[in-house]
């Protein structure tokens, strides 16, 4: 007890030297608070970060899409007739659905040409497999086996190269030259995976009829793009779009530049979004935001809209596929893009914040197209 008291004087002041301390601690961080970085803010695009704003045209316009993958994709697995029975190298040796083959014994595969050309080259022997299986670099051992139908070597595995379809364009920045489009990721359609990209580009397309949506049954743009005419390059795939460069600035036409919304902006209430599902005209259509969703990993998914529009209505049924990255405008500015209808109501479905879409562009704000 003696010991207490002879100590407490000097505890006294410890306390009152760190209630100082904390005083002006909590003065320095309310002083600097506004501007303390977070991980929400490290995910938002420069503009948000610095204060300024982005300006950019809102394209509207269905283009042709084409992708070619960095490495090929195993998509199934099945089993090889042989002269001794079924076999299935590819599963016996620990291939999976949804794995990225990059090499074949060191050397780099990128087509299912390559893939078929060194499996004959190698024939019967074992051979090292190199995939990336969820970000992860794996080294597998497998050994072909000869099919009895046509004489080839095998694996039994399923294997794609690339993609091509029918999407719309978002956006396109002046000052870089970079435009953004589907306001999601192109996934590969068996695996649901997104394609690893090496090269892709964009090309004119025309929509020549369309596929009405009812509930239950999605709807569908459909029409041609020819495959000679590119009309911008790609350089990114991930789960908020596709980017690329532009490389014929007549994509974006007489459109005027805009801003983009800041999310503490964009509001429940009417908006429009630009569409394009008659030959190449881009038309305007009036939609309502219904909802505004919080901050979240699903990053597709941040607006709920609702089409509002008779014509759109009763062309369409409301939101089809094709239409994906059809810019959405509130007050003037580019709030988002449509990425996803309702299968069970046509006329509702998601859009992307057009933040979060510049955000994995990656556009600096001192950019400029050469």
């Amino acid at each position: 007890m003696k010991d207490d008291q002879k100590n407490w004087p000097l505890t006294a002041q410890v306390i009152m030297i760190l209630r100082a301390l904390f005083i002006l601690a909590a003065v320095v961080i309310f002083a600097y608070g506004m501007n303390v970085p977070n991980a929400e803010e490290d995910a938002a695009p420069a503009i948000a970060q610095t204060g300024e704003q982005r300006w950019v045209v809102p394209l509207g316009r269905t283009v042709g899409i084409k992708l070619f993958s960095d490495g090929v994709m195993v998509v199934g697995l099945s089993e090889i007739a042989t002269g001794s029975g079924a076999a299935s190298p590819a599963n016996d040796c620990g291939l999976r659905t949804g794995d990225i083959i990059t090499h074949i014994n060191s050397e780099e595969v990128d087509t299912i040409e390559d893939v078929q050309s060194m499996l004959q080259d190698i024939a019967g022997e074992k051979m090292s497999i190199r995939v990336l299986r969820e970000d992860k670099q794996i080294q597998l051992t497998a050994q072909a086996v000869q099919c009895s139908t046509d004489d080839a070597f095998k694996l039994g595995a399923w294997i794609r190269d690339s993609m091509a379809g029918i999407g719309t364009t978002t956006f396109y920045d002046p000052d870089s030259g970079v435009f953004g489009a589907l306001g999601h990721g192109i996934t590969d359609i068996d695996t649901a995976l997104l394609m690893p990209l090496q090269s892709g580009s964009i090309m004119y397309a025309s929509v020549s009829s369309i596929k009405k949506g009812i509930g239950g049954q999605p709807g569908e743009l459909q029409g041609m793009f020819e495959v000679n005419r590119d009309m911008g390059e790609l350089y990114a795939n991930t789960g908020s779009g596709i980017f690329g460069t532009l490389s014929d600035k007549s994509l974006a036409g007489s459109m005027q530049a805009v801003p983009v919304a800041d999310r503490s902006e964009v509001k429940v209430g009417p908006a429009v979004i630009l569409s394009n599902i008659e030959g190449n005209t881009v038309e305007e259509y009036t939609v309502d935001i219904i909802r505004v969703y919080p901050r979240s990993d699903e990053g597709t998914r941040d607006l709920m809209i609702k089409v509002t529009d008779a014509r759109l209505l009763r062309t369409t049924g409301g939101i089809v596929q094709g239409m994906s990255g059809s810019p959405i405008l509130q007050n003037g500015s580019l709030v988002g893009a449509v990425t996803h209808v309702l299968v069970n109501d046509p006329a509702q479905g998601y859009g992307i914040l057009a933040q979060t879409m510049l955000s994995q562009a990656k556009i600096p704000l001192d950019a400029h197209a050469a």
